[in-house]
């Protein structure tokens, strides 16, 4: 207020309201974006059964390069943006964002280094010899082509969004979503090209976002025309590192409990790598789908704490959450009813389909919890305040691998046990999350 003082929080209809505004947009290009991504196994399993195993040992890594650029990084960008924005300080959020750019770079050639250079190497480690071998072509083009691309495209629309240009951010990537699955069926089967055509196909349509994004920031889409020529300055890169790098590591264990999970599985044969592969790809379909929330809250939440409203941040997150709810919920929900009919539209393996089916029937039910705390983490990004799923991510590495050894080796229940833990560990990493969402924590 103009007297210094905080106004009341608004009323949580109004509340909805304004998220659902800047989430619309971005909820349904993700939902359009899972929707794309969920082509990618079935058209890996129309390759056989390696091809799907090779997809599925580099599914942690294609998730890790999506979540750090669009909501780990890219939610530090955004959280960044909206609170220069939010305390007026319009000359700042034009500056971050050749520093967002330099930090985009850097983290693409970082994957493109790593995964397009040393693919067996690492894979190999993951899932077999076979299943390395099946995406080592994969894992060249996705990383070594499309890893810079994509952190520039995911990198440039955080900018928009922490001007609270959702819509706009979303047209661009729309597009470029929608062209992914007919050019990685016309590149891996009428060219003949196999599994390596998806990676293809990625780097292209993330060249082209590149492309188009860039022109619409430097138009002033995001409210404001970027600084071009600034000197780099460190406390800048701090602003958006300070929430990124913790975003970013949490990540980074997200998809590591998928790895670790995956590598335990390994040793039940290549089916059983590929049937967890289409349960992970099922699981993580709860994060765009959250983030379409989340990249709002992460705007809104960030604006009200950078005007010291801590009441109105935390009623905006709750908002989120309940929101998040009904979106993962009509999808989890759906397959942990029918798990036996989700499982078989990815593979016609007998095997495959019978180990997924399991997987399904147990980790579905935790999966309307995990969209919460994935909506609860942007809003958590937004406001700075980060230990809490932080602690979350922990306690489901912990859960899943370490719950994984005592009910599926050491109590005997094998890849039953490990199913359970997958779930157990999801389920903390909701819980712990919201528990952190309260006075006591979110506040000055």
């Amino acid at each position: 207020m103009a007297d210094g003082t905080i106004a009341a929080a608004p009323p949580l209809g109004v509340v909805m309201r304004r998220v659902l505004t800047l989430a619309a947009p971005t909820t349904l290009v993700a939902a359009v974006q899972a929707m794309c991504q969920l082509v990618e196994p079935w058209l890996a399993a129309r390759q056989g059964t390696a091809s799907l195993a090779g997809w599925a040992v580099v599914l942690p890594f294609a998730l890790l390069l999506q979540q750090m650029s669009t909501g780990a990084m890219g939610g530090g960008v955004v959280s960044a943006i909206a609170r220069a924005l939010g305390a007026r300080r319009q000359e700042e959020a034009a500056a971050l964002v050749i520093h967002a750019v330099v930090i985009a770079l850097g983290f693409g050639l970082a994957f493109a280094v790593l995964l397009a250079g040393f693919p067996r190497q690492i894979l190999s480690l993951i899932g077999g010899p076979e299943a390395a071998a099946a995406a080592a072509g994969y894992c060249a083009w996705l990383f070594g082509a499309g890893a810079v691309p994509a952190w520039l495209a995911n990198t440039l629309a955080s900018v928009l969004r922490g001007g609270g240009r959702h819509a706009l951010a979303s047209r661009v990537l729309l597009i470029a979503w929608l062209s992914y699955p007919p050019l990685a069926w016309a590149l891996m089967e009428p060219a003949g090209l196999g599994l390596p055509g998806a990676g293809m196909a990625f780097a292209l349509v993330m060249a082209a976002a590149t492309v188009g994004m860039a022109v619409v920031v430097l138009r002033g889409g995001a409210g404001f025309r970027p600084t071009l020529r600034v000197k780099l300055q460190r406390a800048l890169f701090g602003r958006i590192l300070s929430v990124g790098l913790i975003a970013c590591v949490m990540a980074t264990i997200a998809n590591l409990t998928t790895i670790l999970v995956t590598a335990r599985i390994a040793a039940y044969g290549a089916a059983a790598v590929a049937a967890y592969g289409v349960s992970a790809r099922l699981e993580f379909l709860m994060v765009p789908l959250a983030f379409g929330v989340g990249s709002a809250l992460t705007a809104l939440v960030g604006r009200a704490v950078g005007a010291g409203d801590w009441a109105t941040a935390r009623r905006t997150a709750w908002a989120g959450a309940l929101m998040a709810l009904a979106v993962t919920a009509s999808v989890g929900l759906a397959v942990a009813i029918f798990p036996g009919p989700t499982a078989r539209a990815f593979s016609g393996d007998p095997a495959v389909v019978a180990i997924a089916t399991s997987a399904l029937s147990i980790i579905g039910w935790a999966l309307p919890g995990f969209g919460v705390g994935m909506a609860l983490y942007f809003a958590a990004m937004g406001a700075g305040r980060m230990r809490g799923p932080v602690v979350a991510a922990c306690s489901r590495i912990v859960l899943a691998v370490g719950g994984g050894w005592v009910l599926g080796d050491w109590l005997g229940f094998g890849l039953e046990g490990q199913f359970v833990a997958v779930a157990l560990g999801i389920s903390a990493y909701g819980l712990i999350t919201a528990a952190a969402v309260r006075p006591g924590v979110w506040s000055a």
